[in-house]
């Protein structure tokens, strides 16, 4: 879940004097949040030209290889008609051959299919999101990425535009299992989840518990909530963070409605904007430009209307329940310190209710913990997947993926 997004979508609120008077309270509290933004903007402005930055945000797209990595191709279709897009990337046949042995172990079974790792991603991104994970992964185990609908290449949800339906976590739980019912009709699967990517496998084992029990080998959740997401304060004064949560659900809705006047919008405040998602989305310092560009690109690329739709729904979601059907499975939990939207202390409430659970909480890390340290999170999935067949034992990832300002990409 990026809640940079729809701070930054509701502070573009005022490109004509009737939304300004419409949004005032709004602005108002979001101010709060944008604030030291603000500053930085204000200064870099003192000494970089509109025209200069705007090419900075070209050559950044161009530096790196992030997001380009593809695989076959497939499209499943949800229960209400939406098209999701996934696609697979296949184990190499000799690592297959040499897991074989393994997997009879593990499973029992004579001949199992090879382990399958599902990787959901969060709101406002894309599976691309998993970009240094797939990267070190490629031909070590097979794995699905898809897009959740209304992101990425996924198409827009039917029954929000036909229909008019409300959103909800529910609907993402049968979005992944029409998915996984296309790419990994059979065998082990190992699911990921990163923010709103684990809520939606939370959703999942609610509404498939069979599929749980039977299939599901392992689980990832990072960065995610199993509920009372309504708490979190996203480092604003109390005062702050309740006006927010007051308004900006009606104003979104409001935005949505004027999609093309809020995108232009959102172009003209586009330093303001890369602001906002730079600090809610990593904690270090020395990130590499070309990443937080990389991370500023799938946010807005997300329209303001689906901003809009997904929103309203992590207020309800509540997922604790579902969590017992991962207890006899092996688990890894893993957040960062520093982050913002949803806070490490989430994800160790999930590890207590799953006290055989692997929590690991990264220092200097803020909400996409994949990007700002992916050898971490990358290193630590290695580590789960091995214990399950899914990769040879004692898989590493070593260096793979260091994201701060002096590293070449890897």
């Amino acid at each position: 879940m990026s809640e940079s997004s729809a701070v930054a979508a509701a502070s573009a609120a005022g490109v004509s004097g009737g939304w300004r008077r419409a949004t005032g309270i709004a602005g108002a509290a979001i101010g709060v949040v944008a604030a030291g933004a603000a500053a930085t903007v204000a200064i870099e402005r003192m000494t970089v030209g509109r025209g200069m930055r705007r090419k900075a945000r070209l050559a950044l797209d161009s530096a790196g290889p992030y997001g380009t990595l593809r695989g076959t191709p497939g499209r499943a279709y949800a229960d209400d008609g939406t098209e999701l897009y996934y696609e697979v990337d296949d184990i190499d046949p000799e690592t297959a051959v040499s897991l074989v042995p393994r997997r009879r172990r593990l499973f029992g079974r004579k001949a199992p299919a090879p382990v399958t790792v599902v990787f959901s991603h969060g709101y406002c991104l894309s599976q691309d999101s998993w970009h240094f994970q797939r990267a070190a992964l490629r031909g070590v185990v097979r794995t699905v990425h898809w897009d959740q609908r209304s992101h990425g290449r996924s198409g827009r949800g039917v029954g929000q535009i036909r229909d008019d339906e409300p959103l909800t976590i529910d609907q993402l739980g049968r979005d992944l299992k029409a998915v996984i019912d296309a790419a990994v009709p059979e065998g082990p699967i190992v699911l990921v989840g990163h923010s709103m990517g684990g809520m939606t496998v939370m959703a999942l084992a609610a509404q498939y518990p069979e599929l749980i029990r039977e299939r599901v080998v392992a689980t990832a959740f990072v960065g995610t909530s199993s509920g009372r997401l309504g708490e979190v304060n996203f480092g604003l004064p109390v005062a702050g963070v309740n006006a927010v949560r007051r308004v900006l659900p009606g104003v979104l809705k409001a935005l949505g409605q004027r999609a093309e006047l809020v995108e232009k919008g959102r172009r003209a405040t586009a330093d303001l904007f890369a602001g906002i998602i730079k600090r809610y989305s990593f904690a270090g310092r020395d990130i590499d430009p070309a990443i937080a560009r990389f991370a500023e690109r799938m946010i807005e690329n997300t329209p303001i209307d689906v901003v809009a739709e997904f929103y309203p729904a992590f207020t309800d979601h509540d997922k604790t329940e579902a969590l017992a059907l991962f207890t006899d499975m092996p688990v890894l939990v893993l957040a960062g310190v520093q982050d913002l939207v949803t806070p490490s202390e989430h994800s160790e409430a999930i590890a207590d209710l799953l006290p055989d659970a692997e929590l690991v909480l990264v220092p200097d890390a803020g909400h996409l913990v994949m990007l700002e340290h992916p050898e971490v999170v990358t290193d630590r999935l290695a580590d789960l997947l091995a214990r399950v067949g899914a990769v040879p034992a004692g898989t590493t990832v070593g260096a793979y993926g260091s994201t701060s300002s002096t590293a070449q990409p890897g």
